[in-house]
């Protein structure tokens, strides 16, 4: 996996050049947080990449339940059995493989790569909220592509790392628009109308780093977030007058 660094931030990238697939190392004093678990095969690059950063990982946060961030988890917790667990009280329903909406959810069929019931044999040990504190990370509830995905906000540096809120590999993009060059997560997103209200909520804690699950990290990224919120909201206007 490929390793690029902002601050505090390591992206790790899987298939760079074909299909990138990120997770992140967040460093803390003494230890690392490791923000989603990329694909199946990726954990031996991942626990490499935290011995060459010299601290352990004691946190695994997952911005949601997709395939492509769920995949080394099982893997990762066998070699890290210490490790604590953080998911959404909502998506820790689609870890368990259970597609089902909420009365008060949009009746959107949720998409994308969800495990099938007993897939995954690690259970969360937290349940997150927005608002809540993961070491210097404050979770940001931000449903869209998922019911319960999550973001992540560094209160030291402002780095976001936003998971499939917004992507940047063929253009920066709200979830759920279509980028030609690279179509996959809008694919995969169940309601359109809600990412663009997440992708306005994250604007407005004024990151200095956009970090996505797919595509390059982006510095100073509010004037490139604004304008891809003015072409989503632009886009589903005139979805919704035509129904």
């Amino acid at each position: 996996m490929k390793m690029t660094r902002y601050e505090q931030v390591y992206q790790l990238t899987y298939l760079p050049n074909v299909f990138p697939v990120n997770c992140y190392l967040v460093e803390e004093e003494k230890s690392l947080t490791l923000i989603d678990a990329a694909m199946p095969n990726n954990a031996a690059a991942i626990l490499k990449a935290a011995e060459q950063i010299g601290k352990p990982i004691t946190r695994i946060v997952l911005t949601h339940a997709h395939s492509d961030h769920i995949g080394a988890l099982d893997a990762l917790k066998k070699q890290l059995s210490d490790v604590t667990v953080y998911i959404s009280a909502r998506d820790s329903r689609l870890l368990n493989g259970d597609r089902s909406l909420d009365p008060t959810e949009a009746d959107t069929p949720i998409r994308g790569g969800v495990p099938k019931p007993g897939k995954i044999a690690t259970r969360p040990d937290v349940l997150l909220q927005d608002g809540d504190r993961v070491g210097s990370l404050l979770a940001v509830s931000t449903p869209g592509h998922t019911p319960g995905s999550m973001s992540f906000l560094d209160s030291r540096s402002h780095a976001l790392i936003a998971g499939d809120a917004l992507q940047t590999r063929g253009g920066i993009a709200v979830s759920g628009q279509m980028m030609p060059w690279f179509p996959f997560p809008a694919m995969a997103t169940w309601n359109n109308i809600e990412s663009l209200r997440s992708a306005m909520k994250l604007l407005k804690l004024k990151p200095t780093l956009l970090a996505v699950g797919h595509g390059k990290m982006l510095e100073n990224p509010e004037a490139a977030m604004e304008q891809a919120i003015k072409t989503a909201s632009r886009k589903l206007d005139a979805v919704l007058m035509h129904e």
